[in-house]
């Protein structure tokens, strides 16, 4: 029986309890539910009591909204259900359907007090948007009436995670998040790393793809940390007499630009060009002033030796062109972040092709300059920026520090107070560093195998969200448990379907379809091997 007969079939359908609140605690209580109640409003696809569904309590003129977070039966032939609910919000009650839903609750029941169902208008109250500023993303699961919508200035200002194991669909997911941002933002600036090339696909027409041949992006933007990372070989006591050589001779290199002049406090880390060979002659001028047979010698020739290295390396032309070394700190800042790009506000990094060595320097250095960018911008001249980290667990590793991981977090940390917005991608939550997840106010958790993962993110939800975060094993692909400030309340969805030109290359290759094919390509054979002599797609 569905719900609108229910109404004419009972009279108590409408305004009858269907249980009582026994005990409450902070934000969430305990209540018993009459089993035969329930069973009344069942049927059209509604289904009050279930986990994930929402039960409403009057107090004085205001409806208190619960959401049920568990479920037990207290005898095995009774009809009394005992459950848990956590308090979700408030709404009006002036005797007619439920409205002007908002998160929180001012007046809390007291233990005795009647739950009543909610119906499918109810639920569209609950979930409706209002005029903030939104993206529909999906449906609500069990109610495909019902849009999924996550409103932009919470989810990016306040940062995001999309979690998810391996062929969940965490990909086009989280292509069809950043797909509806654009369209709702077609000046926005937004920068993804993607360090398996899958998203160029998906954006060749609303962005900017960039990978070692065209990316030019130029050494001297390297502070003094990230250059360590590249130039440094030596391990132990001696790393640190290295970077202090390194140090001076950044220094000195960088003093000799026009740029540099007027600069009253120039560092080691200040973005002013240099030529890769005044570093190398400042070098062999200090060696000339040594003992060649002492032991001093050895931090400047290990320098020098590794600037020739990487400056013969062509795996690093990317870095290292003739133009770097111009002053093109604008243009690349103007292209990376979107600032003068008219109608294509997202800008791929792609850095399958990039040394695997260098990648997390490069990946240190775009956070961090869009970190200073909004941090120098603030004020008058500030552009909001979000930027999107890919396999972030790469980036921002749990057991040690990194460049990468250290910029990471003090955006995760301040970002906001800067107008930068933080996006990670994971399918190992677990890895990242412990307390990142914390500050990302919206969480998408698709289906996720691992326990440790599971855990780390139900230590990381709001203690509202942890009854529906209970459901991650059991999700199906391209559902997602969504909690934070970034969605009404914490509810189970189904992602949408994205077009078919706009779904990201993260397909994999099918061993049966792949091995049914019968003979030898000869000729893919050979394109492999040139692509993987000359480093390059």
């Amino acid at each position: 029986m569905g719900y609108q007969e229910t109404l004419v079939a009972g009279e108590a359908a409408a305004e009858a309890a269907i249980g009582r609140l026994l005990e409450i605690s902070g934000a969430g209580a305990q209540c018993s539910l009459d089993a035969r109640m329930l069973a009344l409003y069942a049927g059209g696809g509604f289904s009050p009591g279930s986990i994930g569904s929402h039960l409403k309590l009057a107090v004085g003129n205001q409806w208190v909204i619960a959401q049920v977070r568990s479920l037990r039966q207290v005898e095995a032939d009774g009809d009394l259900i005992l459950a848990g609910i956590d308090f979700v919000g408030e709404a009006l009650n002036d005797g007619g359907p439920l409205r002007g839903f908002r998160r929180g609750v001012t007046h809390l029941p007291l233990p005795g007090c009647a739950l009543h169902a909610t119906n499918p208008e109810d639920s569209a109250a609950i979930f409706a948007t209002g005029e903030r500023p939104h993206i529909r993303i999906g449906a609500i699961h069990g109610n495909q009436t019902i849009p999924a919508a996550l409103y932009i200035d919470a989810l990016l200002s306040r940062h995001f995670a999309i979690l998810g194991s391996t062929g969940t669909g965490k990909s086009s997911a989280t292509a069809l998040v950043l797909h509806r941002i654009c369209e709702a933002a077609p000046h926005g600036h937004v920068l993804m790393i993607d360090p398996h090339g899958e998203y160029g696909a998906s954006f060749q027409d609303s962005g900017a793809v960039f990978d070692v041949t065209n990316l030019a992006i130029p050494y001297w933007l390297m502070n003094l940390e990230e250059h360590a990372e590249v130039f440094v070989t030596a391990r132990g006591s001696d790393r640190q007499n290295d970077i202090d050589i390194l140090a001076k001779c950044l220094l000195h290199a960088r003093s000799k630009n026009r740029l540099a002049e007027g600069i009253t406090r120039l560092t080691p880390d200040s973005p002013i060009p240099y030529l890769l060979s005044d570093v190398t002659n400042w070098l062999i001028q200090e060696m000339g002033k040594l003992d060649k047979a002492g032991a001093g010698i050895a931090p400047y020739q290990r320098l020098k030796a590794r600037y020739e290295e990487i400056k013969a390396d062509p795996r690093y032309a990317f870095m290292l062109s003739g133009m770097s070394v111009a002053d093109t700190m604008a243009p690349f800042l103007t292209r990376m972040l979107r600032l003068g790009e008219e109608g294509k506000p997202i800008a791929i990094v792609d850095l399958s092709a990039a040394p695997s060595e260098v990648t997390p320097v490069l990946v240190a250095l775009l956070a961090r300059l869009v970190f200073d960018h909004a941090l120098w911008s603030r004020g008058e001249d500030v552009r909001p920026i979000l930027l999107v980290c890919e396999e972030a667990h790469r980036y921002i590793p749990q057991d040690h520090q990194t460049p990468a991981r250290r910029v990471l977090e003090r955006i995760a940390k301040e970002g906001r107070k800067y107008g930068v917005g933080l996006g990670l991608i994971s399918q190992r939550p677990s890895d990242l560093a412990e307390g990142v997840l914390s500050q990302c106010g919206t969480i998408l958790s698709m289906r996720l195998n691992n326990e440790r993962d599971q855990a780390f993110v139900r230590a990381a939800v709001p203690e509202g969200g942890r009854g529906l975060i209970d459901a991650v094993p059991a999700l199906r692909n391209r559902e997602a448990i969504v909690v934070g400030e970034g969605i009404s309340v914490p509810s189970r969805i189904a992602f949408d379907a994205l077009e078919p030109s706009k779904l990201p290359a993260s397909r994999d290759p099918s061993f049966v379809d792949e091995w049914r094919k019968s003979g030898h390509d000869a000729a893919r054979l050979e394109r492999t091997i040139v692509r993987w002599r000359a480093q390059g797609r």
